[in-house]
């Protein structure tokens, strides 16, 4: 084997191959993470978990729904921006001012994203309480209706003339629920 072979392999058994690995790890990691975590939310769904009259499946299965595709989400984000970062130092980046001005980055994006934050965090105990559901008829802020769509940031409520109302879940102060029952 002449010399110009033997380099060229060395280099690819090297950082290439490293990086590889580490991209290759990261599809695993992602594909086992989701599975596990739809798995998870499907036992949730379909668990008894309040046993009698409220026992509403559809809500549930809603509620599992969204806080799985929340999960899975988060989970994707974790893991690509580690094995971005490790990639990156396998190729020879300098992490430490990256690491420093993504530190900077986040405070700024947490002081401008408060609302946002606000909003995901109001639709979380929303969700975890049972305010309302999917197909619940409503009193929110000035709208009554149907609603139709609870996410983490908006709920979307139907009026009775059939305009659809984007809600942003930190907005919102005081429900009342007319289809639940005591």
């Amino acid at each position: 084997m002449n010399d110009s072979v033997r380099n060229a392999l060395e280099w690819i058994s090297g950082t290439p191959l490293r990086v590889a690995i580490i991209l290759i790890t990261a599809m695993v990691a992602q594909a086992f993470g989701t599975r596990a975590i739809d798995r998870a939310m499907s036992r949730l769904s379909t668990a008894d978990l309040l046993p009698g009259p409220r026992n509403i499946v559809t809500r549930q299965k809603e509620r599992a729904r969204t806080i799985g595709g929340v999960l899975s989400s988060t989970l994707k984000t974790v893991i690509w921006v580690v094995a971005s970062a490790m990639a990156l130092g396998e190729l020879g980046f300098n992490l430490g001012p990256i690491i420093a001005s993504a530190g900077i980055l986040g405070v700024a994006l947490g002081l401008g994203a408060q609302t946002l934050v606000r909003d995901v965090l109001s639709g979380i105990f929303m969700l975890v309480e049972d305010q309302y559901g999917v197909g619940d008829k409503v009193d929110v802020l000035e709208v009554q209706g149907v609603v139709e769509k609870v996410g983490l940031r908006v709920t979307c409520v139907r009026d009775k003339k059939g305009t659809l109302w984007y809600l942003r879940n930190g907005e919102i102060l005081k429900v009342g629920n007319q289809s639940q029952s005591g």
